[in-house]
């Protein structure tokens, strides 16, 4: 990692607002060491060496401060989320949900368990985080990071203990009801965004979507291609009787089909979403709005207990170069156009690339320690020492983008004189490397 030389001391000023919520001498000096250790060289983020680099503090310190030491993290947790929301936030930013796994030998770090790791497509021994990324611009920060623990976990009080799980994080939650109680919180501190987006894993689950309508959010978000889904123009009928007793409910007129089904007739078109670095980044797209299957549910006519139409929606289909295919229900206005969709539903990679970030560059999955406590610091610094890179990023940015301005005036005077005129770029596409 090639960082420039004034990094250090741009770090101790940065940090000033999260250092105030540390109210200890010892941990205000620990807090910049251990986020420098991360950002700094070597490639081993593990306190160790960590420590042998550094050379100010000595591994017990560093050790004590992000696994033993008493000190509350929600003052630290606002000051992200508030600086995250200077950085990125507001009605054009989307609110990223995902998951990232990270792989572990044993079985006493805490959260670990044979389980669905979907960075890896398999199962794997491994700890599983929930993740929240605050992103615009192509920009991601990322505000959430929160274990999962299984169920192999949650049902053993004994091993909560041992491995010191705090009292309100051994519920026992699915990925989504995480999810929502992180939107929550990040909600509740203010942070701006317009539009909440999540892969299928996420999309898949009623209870989400219904969530984050409930709370007045604009949602886009993965299904599978069998999602069931209802014609928008779908009416409930009060059925006749043939014989037997007269029916109490109202039904469908229609059949509840899978997304794919409903879809496959549609016209398609190619899309542009925006440019990336090879050109212009297109798909096949097809939107039609739908009533999703998943109302209360009853028996209708013969086909047993099916759910009622819910909430109308845009039901999104992809078709992409390598021939996959991708579906995706929306909550966004009737009149958003297919383009704005796609934008949207495609917005949702930059979680991705700053799980990568966070693990090849700050280590993230270097934590060597086995307790909710050490892991949680651990994650909570790597989110700081990547929020500031990004905050150095956008700086850096920002006086391209000025020194650009300057040159844009000199070639409008230059072209009023008969010079040819060059092509302009946004700042996203000038980003320099986060380093």
């Amino acid at each position: 990692m090639v960082v420039d030389e004034g990094w250090r001391s741009d770090l101790e000023r940065w940090l000033e607002p999260f250092l105030a919520g540390l109210s200890h001498p010892a941990r205000r000096r620990m807090c910049p060491q251990y986020v420098a250790g991360l950002i700094g060289p070597g490639d081993r983020k593990s306190v160790q060496p960590m420590a042998a680099r550094g050379g100010e503090a000595g591994y017990d310190q560093l050790h004590h401060f992000v696994a033993a030491g008493v000190w509350d993290s929600a003052p630290l947790e606002a000051a992200l989320l508030s600086e995250a929301d200077r950085l990125v936030g507001g009605v054009g930013a989307f609110l990223v949900i995902d998951d990232t796994a990270m792989p572990k030998k044993g079985r006493h770090s805490v959260g670990v368990a044979p389980q669905y790791a979907s960075s890896l497509g398999k199962n794997a021994n491994c700890q599983t985080m929930v993740s929240v990324t605050l992103a615009s611009r192509e920009v991601p920060v990322m505000v959430g990071l929160r274990l999962f623990l299984p169920e192999s976990w949650t049902g053993d009080p004994t091993r909560l203990a041992k491995a010191r799980v705090p009292a309100d994080r051994q519920a026992a939650l699915t990925k989504p009801e995480i999810a929502i109680e992180e939107i929550d919180r990040v909600r509740t501190a203010g942070v701006r965004f317009g539009c909440v987006l999540a892969d299928a894993g996420y999309g898949m689950s009623a209870p989400f979507r219904q969530a984050l309508s409930e709370r007045g959010l604009s949602w886009a978000v993965g299904i599978p291609a069998r999602q069931k889904v209802y014609v928008a123009d779908v009416a409930m009928i009060f059925p006749v009787a043939g014989h037997g007793r007269p029916r109490q409910h109202h039904i469908p007129d229609s059949k509840s089909v899978a997304a794919e089904t409903l879809l496959a007739g549609q016209p398609w078109r190619r899309v542009s979403w925006r440019r990336g670095t090879k050109g212009r980044l297109t798909a096949r797209f097809a939107a039609l709005r739908v009533r999703v299957a998943d109302g209360p549910t009853q028996r209708i006519r013969d086909m047993g207990n099916q759910h009622l139409p819910g909430e109308e929606v845009w039901l999104v289909g992809e078709h992409r170069s390598t021939g996959e295919r991708k579906y995706y229900l929306s909550n966004l206005p009737p009149d958003t156009p297919i383009r704005t969709l796609a934008g949207a539903i495609k917005a949702r990679w930059i979680c991705e690339q700053a799980h990568q970030q966070l693990k090849e560059e700050l280590g993230l999955d270097h934590f060597e320690g086995r307790s909710w406590t050490g892991l949680h610091r651990h994650t909570l610094m790597t989110m700081i020492a990547y929020a500031f890179l990004q905050s150095r990023r956008l700086t850096a940015a920002g006086r391209k983008k000025k020194s650009r301005g300057t040159t844009t005036a000199t070639e409008h005077a230059g072209r009023q004189a008969g010079h040819p005129r060059h092509l302009r770029t946004t700042a996203t596409d000038t980003l320099p490397p986060l380093q």
